[in-house]
């Protein structure tokens, strides 16, 4: 790496931790409808969660990404499920303000060092922090977070990789995301218990709201 770059990606590791603080919880989400965007977002934003990260697990994902950087400014809107360089262009044009992949390939780390926008990449490997590890990178998410160790996982890592810390996603619920969180080098944590499928459905945003307001008060 050029020291221009190392510059850029120690730049990009502030920039997600400034993006982790205020999120604490990161809601993934997958948008299924158009019609859904801006009522989810506005219901999430509502209860306090106003980090998000739009999956590009549907056809809406970009749609989604576009729609909330143009009317909800107020919102940290990122892209996940980012899984090639076409799909990170895509993201990037579509304005997502951070990217998110579900697991590290030397192509996409190497993309992620080129773009102007921060990369958190998936990892659940010592192995693949190292990839990372060398090319600048010093935050990762942790997945699937409850199938790779969970909290004995991460407070393992943290004896070689003192410097790095993790956002886990993947099995974080009310039951134990107060122990992820314990963790000092856990900086965030990625969920999906306040985006019950069958509240989506019948728009219930109330609940949505009210979920989202509880998780945030579990670190009031």
């Amino acid at each position: 790496m050029t020291p221009e770059q190392q510059s850029r990606m120690a730049d990009k590791v502030k920039l997600i931790d400034e993006i982790a603080e205020r999120a604490r919880i990161l809601p993934v989400i997958v948008i299924n409808s158009e019609s859904e965007i801006l009522p989810l977002a506005d219901a999430l934003a509502a209860g306090g969660l106003t980090c998000l990260e739009v999956t590009l697990r549907s056809q809406y994902g970009l749609k989604a990404i576009k729609l909330l950087r143009e009317h909800r400014p107020h919102l940290t809107v990122g892209a996940g499920t980012v899984l090639d360089r076409q799909m990170f262009a895509a993201v990037e044009q579509a304005g997502a303000q951070f990217v998110v992949t579900p697991g590290a390939t030397q192509d996409m780390l190497e993309a992620g060092v080129e773009s102007a926008i921060p990369l958190l990449p998936g990892i659940a490997t010592a192995s693949e922090i190292m990839m990372g590890y060398a090319l600048g990178y010093r935050r990762f998410k942790l997945f699937p977070a409850e199938i790779c160790g969970g909290v004995a996982a991460i407070k393992a890592f943290a004896g070689p990789f003192g410097d790095v810390r993790f956002c886990p996603t993947g099995g974080v619920n009310t039951g134990n995301v107060k122990a992820y969180m314990s963790l000092s080098n856990v900086m965030c944590v990625g969920g999906t218990w306040m985006l019950d499928k069958e509240w989506i459905k019948a728009g219930r945003w109330d609940q949505i709201e009210q979920c989202s307001r509880e998780a945030v008060a579990l670190f009031g």
